[in-house]
């Protein structure tokens, strides 16, 4: 007997949002990138450079002595769906609830996220700024941690709206950022920046 066609699941949403997602994971995508559906469209961009994992693995440690009961701390690669937004994002860190997890599906609810943590890349920089700062908010993820890779700064989003975030703080990196409710600790942010040989690398190309 011939095997039979297994059906792509999809999360629940707009025709079209659907579409894509069965779209996204029928694809062939590269190693060393990542495929999210930013602004209604499949956008696949690499994933992180060798010194961004020091620090998320500086983050993860720094949260998981703050964690709300019921919720993880991870980086694996997971795409949280946000259907009414037909958003679909692979957030670099995340904190969400984790019986969350506990199903056979490949898409997460994007309502079960606590806290969401992105790094900038060049070819990331914009949605990171833009269309996630609005869609995160909106969502009701209570807090929103950018870290920008090349300004070399931290900010944290919180109380959100539907807009986006009505609160912000920024730092640059070395300096401490306060990481609000449901966390409320401190973050450190010490040796966020590059490595000195690629801050050389861009001086010279400057």
């Amino acid at each position: 007997m011939l095997d039979r066609p297994t059906p792509i699941e999809t999360p629940d949403g707009p025709p079209d949002f659907e579409a894509m997602c069965r779209t996204l994971l029928s694809m062939d995508v590269p190693d060393g990138y990542r495929a999210e559906i930013i602004r209604g469209s499949i956008v696949v961009s690499p994933w992180s450079r060798g010194f961004y994992y020091r620090v998320m693995e500086s983050i993860r440690e720094q949260l998981r002595q703050q964690l709300p009961e019921g919720e993880t701390c991870g980086d694996a690669p997971f795409l949280f769906t946000f259907p009414s937004e037909q958003r679909a994002y692979g957030p670099d860190l995340y904190v969400a609830a984790r019986a969350a997890f506990d199903t056979a599906k490949r898409y997460i609810d994007g309502e079960a996220l606590t806290l969401v943590c992105e790094l900038t890349s060049p070819s990331t920089r914009d949605a990171d700024w833009d269309d996630k700062v609005r869609v995160y908010g909106k969502a009701g993820v209570p807090v929103y941690l950018l870290l920008d890779m090349e300004e070399e700064s931290a900010t944290v989003f919180w109380a959100p709206a539907e807009k986006g975030y009505t609160s912000h703080t920024t730092v640059p990196f070395g300096k401490t950022l306060h990481i609000p409710a449901p966390f409320d600790c401190e973050l450190d942010t010490s040796g966020f920046g590059a490595p000195a040989e690629q801050q050389d690398g861009q001086r010279e190309g400057n």
